[in-house]
């Protein structure tokens, strides 16, 4: 199971980067969940409003749309808002709608190590942990109890032991969009990821 979050605030950006099109055109959060969706057909998305542009784009594109009404608190309530409304999967994989470049055969990699449900899996490139992050079923009930902004670092922190690094030439799983320069480098990364 995809969970793809795209509830942040773009706080740092200035206006919703989700929207924001991409040298291709796409909208910043639909190429994200669009890699998901390519390798993991049952993926749901996380939003922080149910009219807002963002839902409205996902939802256009046939992704399934779940709302956080406490998005605000930050991206634990977003994890554990998509893991309740998909709670009987075997394992989620988790992305961030701010990472557009990430390929759908690592996607899968990742998903691959959630055969074991104690495993939490990443990609790994030149030697640096990257997004997104897998978590196996035995995680369920510590990733419904996330809250706050620190995500699910806590969780990984807490199972270092179960971390299963998937190595991978794919440079997007370090490469995510905060601010309005990361846009303008854009062009000059591609050619030189």
């Amino acid at each position: 199971m995809g969970i793809l979050l795209a509830a942040g605030q773009s706080r740092r950006f200035g206006s919703d980067k989700l929207l924001q099109p991409l040298p291709d055109g796409t909208p910043l959060a639909l190429a994200a969940a669009e890699n998901l969706r390519l390798a993991l057909p049952e993926t749901v998305a996380v939003v922080a409003k149910a009219d807002g542009a963002v839902a409205g784009l996902l939802r256009a594109a046939g992704i399934p749309v779940v709302v956080n009404p406490g998005a605000e608190a930050g991206m634990g309530t977003s994890i554990a808002c998509g893991v309740r409304a998909r709670d009987s999967a075997a394992g989620w994989v988790i992305a961030l709608a701010d990472m557009p470049f990430i390929r759908p055969e690592t996607i899968a990699a990742i998903a691959a190590t959630l055969v074991d449900e104690h495993v939490i899996g990443a990609p790994a490139y030149a030697g640096k942990r990257g997004h997104p992050v897998g978590f196996g079923a035995a995680y369920r009930d510590a990733l419904l109890k996330l809250d706050g902004d620190v995500g699910a670092r806590g969780i990984v922190q807490a199972h270092a032991h179960r971390l299963r690094r998937v190595p991978t030439d794919d440079p997007g799983v370090l490469r995510d969009i905060d601010r309005p320069e990361d846009f303008q480098n854009l062009h000059r990364w591609r050619r030189s990821g």
